[in-house]
């Protein structure tokens, strides 16, 4: 017998009789989807339609015509969502936006967080790195998209390519508000990252260090003469002689030229647009997703009644019928997964209307559930929605998930946490600790882990700092002193 094809939550009871949620594999896969960007879903489908003989790739003009997704100002909220191109026989990534009742398509759920989804995580990269930090050093909603905006701007080595005027132009605010936010984003680890030049990146670690110096300073002003060996001109200029140069000399070589490579796991993708905006506030918004990335499939009825004409063995009957469920559910998936990011995408740009229109002075402070409740769907899903989604804006190219306050995430899928109430819960763990037993901060760490908060040792170490609270070994002392 084949699975059954809608998602099912079984509440089942253990020795001690707890209640727990059991995801059958569709719900897996529709949860999975969902999460995917599209390339990574692009990926997914190829390795679909080479698993199923029923699943074909269909040219442009065999799916319908394409319709944008645009946005309803005058009555957004209860915009509804149908599929043009024909729910359950194939999938094509353009969906219409319309006021009024429902549109057709799957009505199964699956929101709500559930255990075993962090094998969907990624190796800790240079952008999850400084995430985790921007978290701590930006609470506002501007400078945190500013934060943003210039750390999309790294390349692989950990430098700037865009100029702090061009993303001002670009996000419609001062050249010195992104400017006095480079700075701030210059101190974060690794030391030397968010430079604009080999100089800058070495001085910026040498700063660090306590180590930069006139003499230094001058050093670094005359890369040039270092590589040239020129020795004796150096130390005119930096008015050292040549024990301090040499010192100098081997100080600057064991140096990083290159921080971020230091998190280079994978090989880095150019970021494509996962939902195109088009249009201006006076004409009204257009979203759609972006159909150029995303392989556009079908279900080859023919080729399906062909077979079932043919087989005879039962083993072959019910391969064929499970190919065909399978398919089917994929189909619904997928026009679950299109009109869900499109809804949140939706909803994002009205309420950050102000912001596509005048600049980063206008971004409206945002959370999860603000989203989750204008469009009726679970925190946690909007959550997923917005990882890892980009949308292509006359602002520039932004994640979704940019818009919103800060969070730390949550452990292996569970729900994520404020910053705030972060800091609350180790203010507390510090206040209940006993003098033969002081936290350290990679205490804090895994205390913290177990009870679903995913967080670095450094962010806590920023977060305790942030309470004005001393470090383990000082509390220890006073501790002692007290005693």
């Amino acid at each position: 017998m084949t699975a059954p094809l809608h998602p099912r939550l079984e509440m089942r009871a253990g020795a001690a009789m707890i209640p727990s949620l059991v995801m059958t594999p569709q719900l897996q896969q529709a949860i999975k989807l969902l999460q995917m960007s599209n390339q990574e879903l692009s990926g997914y489908l190829e390795g679909e339609m080479e698993r199923n003989p029923l699943l074909e790739r269909t040219d442009e003009g065999d799916a319908g015509p394409l319709t944008p997704l645009s946005r309803d100002d005058g009555d957004a909220e209860d915009s509804s969502w149908s599929d043009r191109a024909g729910a359950g026989d194939g999938y094509a990534p353009n969906w219409n936006l319309s006021a009024g009742g429902r549109g057709a398509g799957w009505n199964g759920s699956f929101d709500g967080a559930f255990a075993g989804e962090g094998s969907f995580q990624k190796e800790t990269s240079l952008r999850e790195h400084l995430l985790q930090q921007m978290q701590v050093d930006f609470a506002g909603a501007g400078e945190r998209l500013i934060a943003l905006a210039l750390m999309d701007n790294l390349d692989e080595a950990g430098y700037m390519t865009a100029a702090p005027a061009a993303i001002a132009t670009q996000l419609g605010c001062e050249a010195a508000r992104v400017e006095a936010v480079l700075v701030r984003l210059q101190k974060l680890d690794p030391a030397g990252i968010f430079a604009r030049n080999l100089r800058e990146c070495l001085a910026l670690q040498l700063a660090e260090k306590g180590r930069l110096d006139p003499a230094m300073e001058t050093l670094l002003d005359n890369l040039h003469l270092l590589a040239a060996r020129d020795k004796d001109r150096l130390m005119k200029l930096c008015g050292v002689d040549p024990e301090d140069l040499a010192g100098m000399v081997a100080e600057v070589r064991a140096l990083n030229p290159k921080p971020g490579l230091a998190f280079d796991h994978a090989t880095a993708q150019t970021v494509i647009p996962d939902i195109l905006m088009r249009g201006n506030a006076a004409t009204g918004w257009t979203l759609e997703l972006n159909q150029e990335t995303l392989p556009r499939i079908l279900i080859n009825q023919s080729y399906l009644a062909q077979v079932r004409g043919q087989v005879v063995r039962g083993a072959d009957r019910d391969f064929i019928a499970e190919r065909a469920q399978a398919a089917n559910w994929l189909m619904k998936a997928l026009h679950q997964r299109a009109t869900t990011i499109l809804k949140v995408a939706t909803e994002i740009v009205r309420q950050q209307d102000m912001f596509f229109q005048h600049g980063v002075e206008f971004l409206k402070p945002m959370t999860l559930r603000d989203i989750a409740q204008a469009i009726g769907m679970h925190e946690s899903t909007v959550s997923r929605v917005t990882s890892n989604k980009y949308i292509a804006t006359s602002r520039g190219l932004f994640e979704l998930k940019y818009f919103f306050s800060v969070s730390i995430s949550g452990c292996a899928g569970l729900n994520a946490h404020s910053a705030e109430s972060v800091r609350h819960r180790i203010r507390a763990l510090i206040e209940g600790e006993t003098p033969g037993a002081i936290l350290s901060d990679d205490r804090i760490v895994k205390l913290l882990k177990r009870e679903g908060v995913e967080i670095a040792r450094r962010t806590v170490a920023k977060y305790r700092e942030s309470l004005h609270i001393p470090s383990s070994a000082q509390r220890r002392r006073e501790k002692r002193i007290a005693l």
